[in-house]
């Protein structure tokens, strides 16, 4: 009976987002929108529709990431000659994309990252840590954005996933140059009023990342490891 109920919790799951998908449907303006039904849907299960929802938001919060960390540093998208923030930012997650960055010299997911804290690095820092983030995301689902009855997700992938958008918090607030300056600015002060709108959609993913993990792994009875591992050693794990 264990299973079926864990069934039944994600089945919820999908009627809900389904159900406050359709309440919302005349509202323009509303950030729930239900799916249109395609003949595709009748070859997936619950988790399968419910991990596209989850990807779907997470790719969509960093987009928004994207364009806050250029508009906070301009100099990076300037670095990569685009023409504009919306230009570097549709080089990142439009639906015309490269298949490869030179600028990230052949890295990408946790690798990619890693270049946008290294100092030696005279690259568009915010394509290096948003393009491997997007890059370790989707690995974390298997490479994959659709997904089908005889797909089969990691919940320690999605976890870890989580845990280095973590370290990747901490890094764009700790991490600095040899002169003092930090790699990227975020989050700020002004006065007693603090801007975190930045943490705030880096939370939003990685609850995104924990919830899909859970569900995976109650789905199929397999237990997360929890990685015994301090955010401030700044150490990304592999995917």
């Amino acid at each position: 009976m264990i299973w079926f109920k864990d069934f039944l919790g994600v089945s919820l799951c999908v009627a809900l987002l389904l159900l406050a998908g359709c309440n919302s449907a005349g509202q323009k303006d509303s950030p729930v929108q239900g799916q249109s039904f395609d003949i595709k849907n009748l070859v997936k299960s619950d988790v399968d529709m419910v991990a596209e929802v989850h990807l779907g938001l997470a790719l969509k919060y960093m987009e928004a990431l994207s364009e806050k960390l250029y508009r906070r540093n301009p100099r990076e998208w300037r670095k990569g000659g685009q023409s504009s923030v919306e230009a570097a930012v549709a080089r990142i997650f439009g639906e015309v994309r490269p298949l490869s960055f030179k600028a990230l010299k052949g890295q990408r997911s946790i690798h990619a990252m890693r270049l946008a804290f290294d100092e030696s690095y005279e690259g568009d820092r915010v394509l290096a840590l948003m393009e491997g983030l997007r890059g370790m995301l989707l690995d974390s689902y298997n490479g994959k954005q659709e997904f089908y009855l005889l797909d089969e997700l990691d919940p320690q992938k999605l976890h870890n996933a989580a845990r280095n958008v973590e370290i990747a918090v901490w890094k764009l607030s700790s991490d600095r140059d040899a002169g003092g300056r930090l790699f990227l600015l975020s989050n700020e002060m002004n006065g007693s009023v603090r801007n975190l709108s930045f943490e705030r959609l880096f939370g939003k993913i990685m609850a995104l990342q924990d919830s899909m993990a859970q569900i995976v792994a109650d789905a199929t009875n397999r237990r997360i490891k929890n990685v015994i591992q301090s955010v401030a050693s700044s150490v990304f794990i592999g995917i």
